[in-house]
């Protein structure tokens, strides 16, 4: 059984409380409410969560002091603050204390999942430790025994105990993010935030706001000040994933943040001071890039004083068998396996392939064919069968549809498929995800709806399958009214007249999910 998040809801007014819980709990989170500042507090302190949130404004305790001591205790833990808009700029200066992030009310119950959603990513990113060589645990791992990975861990070793900027550097699906992470758990700034921000999968109008912020006003729909990744860092790590998209005029802007230790807010004049160690990744050949004037040269420079270079799976076959077994053992639980096993002439096999995914397309195989072999011993049948099917899907622009499960089926009568249904979902299953996420614009909650799942199930799947979901709005787009499929649900604030306030009602699509 997968862990189910857990969040520490802290609100004192039960409206609010009973409708957040039916949310929370419909998205698929376990929820704890208390209606006290002192003892939310004290179960934070206490008790396992994986976020917080909370009303600015309680009883015992208020939210700003939750926030102070909460953070110096637990710095690793996401808090989330609601807010009324006349204590915005309070919830600005928690936010510099320590808290995830704010929400002024009224809000729309969209965008308290959205922020949810991501607060638990940080929470993982930062929690869910990374153990580097042979390991017998379920953890995320970086495993290989073979001479380049040990040189990988020699290196990592090197350069957490020091301040300097990291450039990864390897292909997709070679595990830059574990290294980053890596690289984090074994500072002396572990214990300070680590967020990560994929630069191909942002839209370059907002890639600006998410990393430094913005002012009130500063565009259209920008109705608050919003404080970007740079400054909830601050005195953390922050993850640059695949730089080398980042366009020609944020690249100097960085290129000036790493020189001056200060960002500027979009919309803003004054300086802001962060302390943040940058740690960058791409899987794009930069110096070409160079040649090409895609990427500025001093920025690749100032990134690229540490560079570690992660090899292919295709140059570390040796490493195949551990990452086998780590697979296994990682994912056997999800189909009812405590301890799943495989022939060794299927790790002979696997071993013989090319691995243009890496690792991640290896233990998308292993997941795929413990499913397939359905309890028993993995066979090199079952191996050679999941590779077929895998790296021949069906064209999401295939017409005949019909000769597909004609031939499905007709397999299948011969004994070379042995279960048809699981093949066919296997051959569609990524490119409905993937058309689903572009067709609702990057909108996970839009196209769990269509799919009829939850937020959580969308996000693990995009995870699983490499995908990396682009939020395709405009800033113009911040101003418009949800659309039909999308009901919104806000909460007033808790200093305005109760009497006076509309009744919060469920998320009508949470009922579905």
């Amino acid at each position: 059984m997968k862990h189910r998040p857990q969040i520490l809801l802290i609100e004192d007014d039960q409206a609010i409380t009973s409708s957040m819980l039916k949310v929370l709990e419909a998205e698929g989170y376990d929820v704890r409410v208390l209606a006290r500042g002192d003892e939310g507090l004290t179960c934070a302190l206490n008790e396992p969560c994986d976020v917080v949130i909370s009303d600015l404004r309680l009883p015992g305790t208020d939210g700003l002091t939750l926030v102070r001591e909460l953070h110096q205790a637990r710095p690793k833990l996401p808090i989330i603050l609601m807010t009324a808009h006349g204590t915005t700029d309070t919830a600005i200066e928690a936010t510099r204390w320590g808290a995830f992030d704010y929400v002024p009310k009224p809000f729309e119950m969209e965008e308290m999942l959205d922020l949810t959603a991501r607060a638990i990513e940080c929470s993982r990113l930062m929690s869910d430790p990374v153990e580097m060589g042979p390991t017998e645990s379920r953890q995320t791992a970086l495993v290989g025994r073979s001479r380049s990975m040990q040189g990988i861990y020699k290196e990592i070793g090197r350069v957490a105990a020091t301040k300097v900027i990291v450039l990864i550097r390897g292909d997709t699906g070679t595990g830059k993010e574990l290294v980053a992470r890596a690289i984090y758990q074994h500072s002396d700034r572990a214990r300070a935030p680590f967020l990560a921000v994929n630069c191909s999968a942002i839209p370059e109008h907002l890639l600006e706001s998410e990393l430094f912020g913005h002012e009130r006003g500063a565009f259209t729909g920008a109705d608050r000040r919003h404080i970007g990744r740079f400054e909830q860092a601050h005195r953390g790590t922050l993850f640059l994933d695949e730089i080398g998209d980042m366009n020609a005029n944020l690249q100097t802007k960085l290129l000036r943040v790493l020189q001056e230790q200060s960002i500027h807010r979009v919309g803003g004049s004054e300086p802001v001071p962060v302390d943040v160690r940058v740690i960058a990744a791409t899987h794009r050949d930069l110096e070409a890039a160079i040649q090409e004037r895609t990427f500025r040269e001093d920025l690749y420079y100032r990134l690229s004083v540490m560079t570690i270079h992660l090899p292919p799976l295709d140059q570390r076959t040796e490493d195949i068998p551990d990452l086998v077994r780590h697979f296994l053992r990682k994912h056997g639980p999800e189909v009812g396996m405590d301890s799943p096993s495989i022939q060794a002439e299927a790790v002979e096999f696997l071993q013989q392939q090319r691995w243009p995914g890496n690792v991640r397309e290896l233990e998308n195989v292993v997941r795929q064919a413990l499913l397939f072999a359905r309890s028993y011993t993995i066979s090199a049948d079952h191996v050679r069968e999941v590779l077929q099917r895998s790296r021949k899907p069906l064209s999401a622009h295939e017409p005949h549809h019909a000769a597909y499960v004609t031939d499905l089926l007709a397999r299948a009568e011969r004994g070379e498929v042995q279960n048809a249904l699981g093949q066919m979902l296997t051959d569609l299953e990524p490119e409905l995800y993937r058309q689903a996420i572009r067709r609702a614009q990057g909108n996970q909650a839009r196209a769990a709806r269509w799919l009829g799942i939850s937020r959580l199930r969308i996000r693990e799947k995009l995870r699983q399958l490499g995908l990396h979901p682009a939020q395709d709005q405009s800033p113009d787009d911040m101003t418009r009214p949800s659309a039909p499929d999308s009901p919104a649900q806000t909460f007033a604030p808790d200093d305005t007249d109760r009497a006076a306030r509309p009744t919060a009602t469920p998320l009508e699509s949470a009922q579905g999910c």
